[in-house]
């Protein structure tokens, strides 16, 4: 299945976080991106009341370098002194379940010590902020998983791992929008807004706000900004090429051999395109929806 993605919009006053490094940058760092990262994360886990946390070096948590996305650690403190540990990730569309739990098992195996035989560790949350859906036909903007027995999902095999994804997409602002609901509208269309909408007046989109202007950048991080969109769109204006030739292609070609998948067949020769193009595997996965096994 093909997702559809919103035009790359000219910089304007506020830079798109869901980029890499910026991403990192929206939550990690100073005390304001700490607050930040505090209220948005009691957001997405209402059942703890974080009160602080410490940012973890990413030595020890994964050891194999990771390209397709960005993370952020944290070990966080609720108001009974109870400790658990966050993985936070701006999520890729490609292996992403299996990812998930790839990425939850190095901060589980962090909480052991190295030849202890006790295997009581902290709880672990692993949270996926999504630029994409995986749920179309849903329309809830928030799932939650736990490892749960097939048949009776009310036994639940450990509360100490869960998954929460949060798909950006699906957030709109409307009056019956919360918080959390209007927090992922803002991170998926800051780049295309030129002021902060009305409604969005509570501390957690000031600071938002505050963090994605462009005119508080560094002159440094203003060119590094300005790159990075620039990469970015030259990777759009490739996909939109191979996408309007291979579409073009692929439908002549089922038609002529009278073939009711003509469908599939444009986006088949879609792909092809974008791989003579010379555009990523998963940048390709992500367009047209076929797995690594199929392309």
């Amino acid at each position: 299945m093909k997702n559809e993605t919103n035009p790359l919009p000219v910089p304007g006053r506020f830079a798109n976080v869901l980029l890499d490094y910026w991403f990192k940058r929206t939550f990690y760092g100073n005390d304001s991106r700490k607050r930040l990262l505090i209220l948005f994360l009691n957001e997405l886990i209402p059942e703890r009341d974080i009160v602080d946390l410490t940012y973890a070096t990413q030595e020890g948590i994964n050891p194999y370098e990771d390209r397709k996305g960005i993370r952020v650690d944290v070990e966080c403190t609720d108001t009974d002194g109870r400790r658990f540990v966050v993985e936070m990730q701006r999520a890729e569309q490609d292996d992403f379940f299996d990812r998930a739990v790839f990425y939850s098992s190095f901060a589980v195996q962090k909480q052991v010590p190295s030849g202890d035989g006790a295997y009581a560790f902290p709880s672990v949350y692993f949270i996926g902020i999504m630029d994409f859906s995986l749920h179309p036909a849903d329309s809830r903007f928030c799932f939650r998983y736990q490892l749960r027995e097939e048949k009776s999902p009310e036994l639940v095999m450990t509360e100490h791992l869960k998954y929460i994804f949060l798909e950006l997409p699906k957030c709109r602002l409307t009056p019956g929008s919360g918080v959390l609901e209007k927090f992922g509208y803002a991170l998926h269309n800051l780049a295309r807004l030129e002021r902060k909408p009305e409604g969005l007046e509570a501390e957690i989109f000031r600071l938002l706000f505050e963090s994605a202007d462009i005119a508080t950048f560094t002159p440094e991080e203003r060119i590094r900004y300005q790159n990075d969109m620039t990469t970015e769109r030259d990777i759009r204006n490739q996909i939109a090429f191979a996408e309007k030739k291979g579409l073009k292609e692929g439908l002549l070609k089922g038609e002529a051999r009278g073939e009711a998948k003509g469908r599939k067949a444009a986006l088949l020769e879609t792909a092809r395109q974008m791989k003579a193009e010379g555009i990523p595997s998963d940048v390709i996965q992500r367009v047209t929806g076929f797995s690594e096994a199929e392309l």
